[in-house]
Formats: C-alpha cells, sequence, structure tokens
C-alpha cells in the first residue's frame, strides 16, 4: 500500500531512532514518529512520504506504553529540547546504551564489545549549570524571553525550564521587567534592529555563584545601574557582564565582553580542583555528572606519578587538571587562546605546576611538537568536538605509540569511526562506558579505553 503526505495511519511502536523518535510500520511501510514511545500504540499524520518510509505527527496515543510517563514541562513537546521526557528514566539509560552500542557495531565493526554498565544520573532535573535565553516578542507584542521550538526561531516562553537552575527565573524576571519599565527593545532578527539578544545564566553548583551576560546588539544598555542594582538582591550575584555582538547571524555570542559589576567570572568545583568561568568559557553543564566522567577518564588512564600525558581539545583545563593530580606531566592543546589563558590561571589557582598548555589545532601541534621537539605520550586523552578526531592527528597518536589512549566522546558515531582507525592500527578497545550527562535528552557522552596490543 501506498501512502501520501496527510494520512493518517495506525501504529505500534516497535523501536527508537537515534534521536529518540519512535518508529513503527504500517503494512510494511517504516514510519518515525516524534514523541512517541516504545510499546505505544498510536495515531499519527504523515507529514513527509518517502518510497519505504516516512515521518508522522502523533495525533493520539490509543495505548500507552508502559514505559511512558507524564512529562514533568508543559511544554515538552513543542520545545524539542527533552526528546525524551515522556519515557521512563530507566528505558532512557537502554535507549542510550543500545546507541552507543549500534554506532560501535555498524560504523566500527566491533564485535562483543567491552561495555560497562552506563552512569546514570541521581538528579534528573535542574542539573543544568548554563542556559541562553533569547529575547523576543510574541504576536501580541509582549517581550517574552523561553526556548526555540524544535527547528524554528520561535521563542516558547519558558522562564522556569525543568532542567535549569531556580535562579534563573528569578533573573529573567527582573531583566524582562527592567526592559519593559525603560522601554528597552528585544531584538528581531528578520530586521536586525533592537537590543536585548540573549540573557545567558551559569551557575556554579558547589559554590552557589551566579552569573548574567546580556548579548546585545549595541554597547550599552539603557539604565544599567539600575539593572545592576536588581540583579544583586539575588543571592550569589557575582558576576554580572555585556556581551556585544552587532553581526546579523545565528551567532549568540560576540567577542567583547564588559564587565557592569562584580568580576568577568564565577568559581566552580569538579572534584577537588577548582575553576574560573568566564561567559565565553567552554565548561561541561553538568557537573554532577561530568565529575563521574571525569573519573572514569582517570581510572582508566590508570597513571601512577610517573606518566607524561597529552590533553588534546583540552578547553579550559578541565580533564587536564584532574590527570595532572596523578601524572608526572600534562600537556593540553586547545584552539581556542582564551580557552588557554583559562587553562593557565586553573592550573595557577590549583597550584599545579605540572602542565603546559598549547594554542592551536590539535592536529597541528601534536605532529609539530612530536617532530620537531621530539615530545612523547605514555597516555593520551581526547575529547574531541562532535565531529570527532582529525586523521592527521589520530595518524600521530599512532606514531607516538602511548601504551593507553582514553578517548571521552559527545558523538557515539564519530568515536566509533575514530576507534576503528586507532584499533587497525595497533590498539586494542578494552572497555566502553557510557556516561548520561543530559537526562530527558538523546544526548550521551561515553569514555573508551584503548591500549596497545601485545
Amino acid at each position: 500500500m501506498e501512502f501520501r503526505k496527510n494520512d493518517l495511519v495506525t501504529l505500534e511502536i516497535e523501536d527508537c531512532g537515534i534521536d529518540g523518535e519512535g518508529i513503527g510500520k504500517a503494512d510494511g511501510f517504516t514510519v518515525f514518529v516524534k514523541d512517541a514511545v516504545i510499546g505505544d500504540t498510536v495515531t499519527a499524520k504523515i507529514i513527509k512520504a518517502k518510497k519505504n518510509y516516512g515521518y508522522g505527527r502523533l495525533m493520539e496515543v490509543l495505548k500507552p506504553s508502559p514505559y511512558r510517563v507524564e512529562p514533568k514541562c508543559e511544554f515538552a513537546r513543542q520545545c524539542g529540547g527533552c526528546q525524551l521526557q515522556a519515557l521512563s528514566y530507566d528505558q532512557q539509560l537502554v535507549f542510550k546504551t543500545n546507541k552507543v552500542k549500534g554506532h560501535l557495531e555498524r560504523i566500527g565493526g566491533f564485535t562483543d564489545i567491552p561495555m560497562e554498565p552506563i552512569i546514570g544520573m541521581d538528579e534528573l532535573f535542574h542539573y543544568r549549570n548554563k542556559a541562553q535565553f533569547p529575547v523576543g516578542r510574541n504576536k501580541e507584542g509582549k517581550i517574552v524571553t523561553g526556548f526555540y521550538a524544535g527547528r524554528t526561531h520561535n521563542i516558547i516562553e519558558n522562564r522556569d525550564c525543568a532542567l535549569g537552575v531556580a535562579e534563573n527565573k528569578e533573573v529573567l524576571d527582573r531583566v524582562i521587567a527592567h526592559m519593559e519599565k525603560y522601554g528597552i527593545e528585544p531584538y528581531n532578527e528578520a530586521t536586525g534592529k533592537g537590543l536585548v539578544r540573549h540573557v545567558l545564566i551559569r551557575y556554579g553548583y558547589f559554590t552557589k555563584e551566579v552569573m548574567v551576560c546580556l548579548i546585545l546588539n549595541g554597547n550599552k544598555l539603557p539604565k544599567e545601574e539600575q539593572l545592576v542594582k536588581s540583579l544583586c538582591e539575588i543571592p550569589g550575584m557575582t558576576s554580572i557582564t555585556i556581551n556585544v555582538n552587532k553581526k546579523h547571524s545565528n551567532v549568540i555570542l560576540g567577542e567583547e565582553i564588559r564587565l557592569l559589576w562584580g568580576q568577568e567570572y564565577i568559581t566552580d568545583r569538579i572534584g577537588d580542583i577548582s575553576y574560573r568561568i568566564s561567559p565565553l568559557s567552554f565548561y561541561q553543564v553538568n557537573p554532577m555528572q561530568t565529575q563521574k566522567l571525569y573519573a572514569k577518564a582517570l581510572e582508566y588512564a590508570d597513571l601512577h606519578g610517573q606518566e607524561t600525558v597529552w590533553d588534546l581539545y583540552c578547553g579550559i583545563g578541565t580533564i587536564s587538571l584532574f590527570l595532572a593530580q596523578k601524572a608526572k606531566f600534562v600537556r593540553g592543546v586547545e584552539i581556542v587562546p582564551a580557552a588557554i589563558e583559562n587553562a593557565k590561571e586553573n592550573a595557577k589557582l590549583n597550584g599545579l605546576e605540572n602542565t603546559e598548555f598549547f594554542v592551536g589545532k590539535a592536529e597541528e601541534v601534536l605532529p609539530r611538537e612530536y617532530k620537531k621537539n621530539g615530545v612523547y605520550a605514555d597516555v593520551i586523552v581526547v575529547d574531541p568536538p562532535r565531529k570527532g578526531c582529525d586523521e592527521t592527528l589520530l595518524e600521530t597518536m599512532v606514531e607516538m605509540n602511548p601504551e593507553r589512549i582514553v578517548y571521552v566522546s559527545c558523538d557515539s558515531a564519530t568515536l566509533a569511526r575514530d576507534l576503528k582507525y586507532l584499533c587497525e592500527r595497533g590498539y586494542e578497545l578494552r572497555k566502553v562506558c557510557p556516561v548520561d550527562q543530559f537526562g530527558m535528552t538523546v544526548h550521551v557522552e561515553s569514555c573508551a579505553l584503548l591500549s596497545k596490543l601485545e
């Protein structure tokens, strides 16, 4: 039977796609349905039809799955930021484990994968220490802030996201009240007019320090001192800054930071290590799980105090400093100059002198230092962006021949690709441990250990 757009189909959801969508079949025709859960029987409307498969919009849950739960957030379906809120947490962990395993099998060609049990979260909500809220006007002309609806730039008004901290709403209420009182216009993406683009809020989970950064399409906010006075009534307020971004683009942050009040950073801890975090710093958004992830990386590195370690894509030194507690010497590489400055400051802050940091692309710095300066590594740790490691970098890693490679990944597809490359060139995959950093979402981190073949 041929299915077309707007056809209604009844489906039993039998599987789950990598983006969390339910998968069912109607007369052999596969339909992917966002917001459907394995075990559901649903009615879906076909919104796009190919020859053998299509995409459907969930219209009605005829028979709910035993794994279906009531989402905590009323905007869960509209927002799209929490793709799995309707799925019980134990099944979210099954989904994420299978996602990593499936990529390792299909892309990496691995069998008999040495998977450790996924490390789940204790606190499923209010775990994010960072949020960026776009500001605009709704159809009625009211100033709103919240999150973009999935695949759009339409703002769903929500100042109290279930994944964020309670302080977010307090900050947003005061910023919006200030804008309304003094007639300050939100930015309009279509016209490029308006002043306030985003509100960035960061929170120190262990220090309780709060940072507010207003991203402006201009250099100054009217009546800045009045807003500062209001924000300083919030307990823990530590840093209030302006970020200037006059570019007509979707990029959130500009490069210029101006301090309005307090200091330009907040401080937080992961384990025994303290970090200074600025508005532009990359810092893991779930500190509780990050501690577990880094502890796993440290366990896999198996350091005894005599090892030289390279930490590639080191950011502000988060993993580097963790490793430096146990290693003889750690060298970190990161392309962002400001991040390297933060890494050096963080090393000083923690009294760790056995570190050195390099600015540049990992795939350029490591080959240069290895071939020209003869540096070596007993252990290499990589934590690349979603695109994974450049092949030039992997080639140099193999040439350096470290005893162990620890690969921390935010994308199991590129993890599988890179592990395959390394395991075809003298390394063996010893362990893989998924870590749930982002409950209610399809995202999953992984930590993998490779060692030289005997």
